[in-house]
């Protein structure tokens, strides 16, 4: 740098290409300040970011208008249109080509002809001299008004192309947008097209509406945290996934911004990682999706479709940004701002429409009124002698003026030379009577324009209206709306790595293959390791990890896990007494230390079990001989002993030193069954208590689930089942409780009533005929249901009174296969199922595994508590052989 050189000036050096030493200095500020700021500024407004007013990026614009310059009604080559759009825009034909497919793939504007690709699979359009275009009718009808679009030059000053085009229709949103600028983005997602009609109608009626995505691919959509469109918002996209048999999953709608072919990429990706399990896939899409996805035989179909969604593009989360162009500036809005406006744009253009239509309907009744007086009181014969075209024009203003009272305007120059050039012949055949129906007729219409203009919002309703009867067909909603639950990777991830442990080195991990195998697992799950000094840890799956010497056990960690107790007898310190206790583990931070024991030096355990279902077994303590000590031997219940919280001290099991400790005899659950709910909104069990309660469940209860279709099975619940929409029962399966069903047999055509019980309970069954026909009416699990019959009323006969039927007493128990008896003669109107008699139901008979503590014992437990129970209330009272006497508190 040069000694004169300011150091602050916004400048670099760069190295001069000559043979000179010196660096040569250019000054860049005002290329940032300039250059950079016009370019980022050309692309915003000219390329990436849609038009509030029409919702056209400018070269969809151009392209619009270059269709409607080569409008005749018939197809035009692509080429064809994009060489004449190359007129109005800047760029290569390549860019214009795309996007007109685009537009053209939408199937609102265009109407196309040829290959033009395929949203659904990703395959491409044919090259554009193949393939044909022309405007569609709602184009046609929406888009164009030249004498209300505003015009400028086009780049080359050589044609006019308009600013904005006056599009009556929310089209921005109907199209949806996404573009990426200089520092700027946008996404507006596609709406529905009737929706969009009815916000606009319900907008001008002065009511409150919503409209959410609706996506050409179909699928399913959670529009919970959608945010009206704006900046933060997300929207989750699901496929639409269903089971055809027990080993085959059909794809038959895909996520909005996927294809087939990514969508398969990304379920092979998850395969190959070993986060699924699949056997093969076939793509038989054609004209809609399917794809077939063959399982392996004992995959659960339910787990696979929730780990479809956890590990591939079957679920996708999309972040919509509201960004258009209004007066040449960048302006974020939501998506129900972007109707509202879009319809008052569109009641601007309806009343300037027919302030034009107006205008114009006046101008010709103006001149027909000046045409018939002219003719009909021959003032025409007045310009006969006149010899100077300026006398012409007076005389025919000298004879027009007593007969012009009625008109709306002052005559010009103009009307008068106007009224010159009618030709003679016009003149000896005009028909007074038919001119003044054409006047008459002209005012009929002028009245009906400004009665228009009088109730614009009413006149814009019907437009709307209109719209939707005319176009509206065919385009109902292809996306479903659901809220989505929430799915938990550990849980649904197929566990294809296997876990080895090093007990004695303290080492685990996946790479061990030596050492001694513990459990199938997967790279995303945590594993639980207790020591044999009392510590316990939880840390993420790996090659190989260093958790601590002497391991006691090792598992794959489930949070929030209430259901599996620890079982466990240690002694506190060296020399201390032992101490039972027993735990759930629920939550921790991944690799921190946690002691199980009161952390005296030289704990250690003695007796350890982990147990899923919190059992608990009976153990033989065998003491020492220390000094008087008589009973060496006695046994302990860990039914007995309370489950606390991880850091509570436990109870005194001997103050004398334990030899060892035996297991007696294996325990049963002393944990309540579980409580299970179903929430109807995401179509899914919990344990929450989210939804309705479906009843307390044991390790063998089961799910009785009935569908629309005549299919019955029974399940064990579990919270990754899924249900199909034709669900129309589920509840807690009573394996002797009869289930009623009245159903229309296709073939008789008759309705038939039957009682079965469910004999094979791991297999699905139909319990109607097959016939084509055949479909259920009534289905009822109660003991005694009735039913009312309303019939049709015969020709000339009486009405029949309604009939009522005890199921219990018309028809006995019988096998699931059975017809069942036929249920009237009568031509039935309604069948109705009402309030069943009175039964008491007989009381369950509890199970030998009878809980007897509280589940809330677990999940209440300190599981971070400090405080240890006060020594004296915790210890037993012993005899004088050193027996304990458990105190249960």
């Amino acid at each position: 740098m040069s000694d004169d050189q300011n150091p602050n000036e916004e400048e670099f050096p760069i190295q001069d290409d000559g043979n000179a030493t010196g660096d040569t200095i250019i000054k860049v500020n005002g290329m940032f300040k300039d250059w950079f700021l016009d370019y980022a500024s050309y692309v915003i407004l000219e390329r990436a970011v849609p038009a509030i007013e029409d919702g056209f990026k400018p070269v969809q614009r151009r392209i619009m208008q270059s269709l409607k310059d080569l409008d005749d009604g018939r197809y035009n080559k692509v080429a064809n249109i994009v060489g004449h759009t190359m007129q109005y825009h800047p760029h290569g034909d390549a860019s214009i080509a795309d996007a007109m497919v685009q537009i053209g793939q939408k199937d609102i504007l265009i109407d196309t002809q040829g290959n033009w690709g395929n949203i659904l699979t990703g395959d491409s359009a044919a090259a554009s001299r193949y393939i044909e275009a022309r405007l569609s009718k709602f184009a046609l009808d929406v888009v164009y008004n030249p004498k209300v679009t505003p015009w400028q030059l086009s780049y080359d000053g050589r044609r006019k192309e308009p600013i904005n085009l006056p599009v009556k229709f929310p089209m921005l949103l109907a199209q949806g947008a996404e573009g990426i600028a200089v520092g700027l983005s946008t996404k507006i997602l596609p709406h529905n097209f009737n929706e969009l009609i009815e916000g606009s109608i319900k907008h001008l009626q002065g009511k409150k509406f919503t409209i959410y995505p609706d996506f050409p691919t179909g699928g399913i959509a959670d529009i919970t945290n959608y945010n009206d469109g704006l900046r933060g918002g997300k929207v989750r996209v699901r496929a639409k996934i269903h089971q055809l048999d027990k080993n085959t999953l059909v794809i038959t709608e895909i996520p909005f911004g996927t294809n087939t072919s990514s969508l398969i990429d990304s379920i092979l990706k998850a395969n190959d990682k070993g986060k699924i399990k699949i056997k093969k896939i076939d793509d038989n899409t054609s004209a809609e999706v399917e794809i077939q996805i063959h399982l392996p035989s004992g995959l659960s179909p339910d787990k696979t479709i929730d780990a479809l969604y956890a590990f591939t593009a079957c679920e996708t989360s999309i972040s919509p940004l509201g960004c258009v162009i209004e007066d040449n500036r960048p302006l974020f809005v939501g998506v129900s701002e972007m109707l509202r406006r879009s319809t008052d744009r569109t009641v601007e253009l309806l009343k300037a429409e027919l302030q034009i239509q107006l205008d114009e309907l006046e101008e010709q009744w103006h001149f027909a009124s000046l045409e018939r007086i002219f003719i009909e009181n021959r003032i025409y014969r007045d310009i006969e002698e006149e010899e100077t075209w300026e006398g012409v024009i007076a005389a025919i203003d000298k004879g027009l003026q007593p007969h012009i009272k009625h008109l709306k305007r002052a005559i010009t120059t103009d009307d008068i030379v106007r009224l010159t050039e009618i030709r003679i012949k016009r003149i000896s055949k005009f028909d007074i009577d038919k001119a003044q129906q054409k006047i008459d007729s002209l005012e009929d219409q002028i009245a009906q324009i400004k009665n228009y203009l009088d109730n614009l919002i009413e006149y814009a309703i019907n437009y709307f209206k209109r719209l939707r009867k005319d176009y509206g067909d065919g385009r109902e909603r292809k996306t479903e709306l659901k809220i989505f639950d929430d799915i938990e990777a550990t849980k649904v991830v197929i566990r294809n790595t296997k876990l080895y442990v090093n007990k004695e080195e303290g080492f685990v991990g996946t790479a061990l293959k030596k050492d001694e195998y513990v459990t199938d697992c997967s790279d995303i799950d945590d594993i639980i390791v207790f020591t044999e000094d009392g510590k316990m840890m939880v840390t993420k799956v790996d090659t190989k990890t260093f958790v601590g010497k002497n391991i006691i056990h090792v598992a794959v960690f489930k949070k929030k896990d209430k259901r599996t107790i620890y079982n466990m007898i240690y002694r506190d310190g060296a020399k201390g007494a032992s101490y039972v206790k027993r735990f759930a583990v629920t939550g921790t931070i991944r690799d921190n230390e946690y002691d199980m024991t009161q952390g005296n030096k030289g704990s250690k355990v003695l007796y350890f079990t982990a147990n899923p279902n919190g059992e608990a077994e009976i153990v033989q303590v065998l003491l020492r001989q220390t000094g008087s000590i008589k009973k060496l031997k006695f046994e302990l219940d860990f039914a007995d002993i309370l489950i606390k919280g991880r850091n509570s001290k436990g109870n005194i099991v001997s103050k004398y030193p334990i030899k060892r400790i035996e297991l007696k005899e294996k325990g049963l659950s002393t944990l309540k069954p579980r409580k299970i709910w179903f929430d109807e909104t995401v179509q899914r069990l919990n344990l929450d208590a989210r939804g309705e309660f479906l009843g307390e469940f044991r390790k063998d209860d089961r799910l009785l689930i009935i569908y629309q279709s005549g299919k019955i099975k029974t399940v064990i619940p579990d919270v990754t089942l899924r249900f199909d929409d034709g669900m129309i029962l589920l509840e807690k399966w009573r394996p002797k409780k009869p289930i009623s069903a009245i159903y229309w047999e296709g073939e008789k055509e008759m309705f038939y009533v039957k009682r079965f019980l469910v004999e094979n309970e791991d297999k699905e069954e139909t319990f109607i005929t097959e016939h084509p026909k055949s479909y259920l009416e009534i289905i009822s699990t109660d003991y005694k249901p009735v039913v009312e019959m309303e019939f049709y009323k015969p020709r000339g006969k009486e009405q029949k009174e309604n009939q009522q039927i005890n199921i219990e007493d018309f028809i006995s128990i019988k096998g699931i296969n059975a017809q069942g008896n036929q249920l009237t003669k009568e031509k039935v109107k309604q069948i109705n199922l009402l309030e069943p008699l009175p039964f008491e139901e007989p009381e369950e008979v509890p199970a030998e595994e009878m809980e007897v503590v509280d589940e809330e014992n677990v999940k209440n437990s300190p599981e971070k508590s400090d405080t240890k129970p006060d020594s004296k209330d915790d210890e037993d009272s012993r005899d004088e052989n050193g027996q304990i006497t458990l105190r249960l508190d």
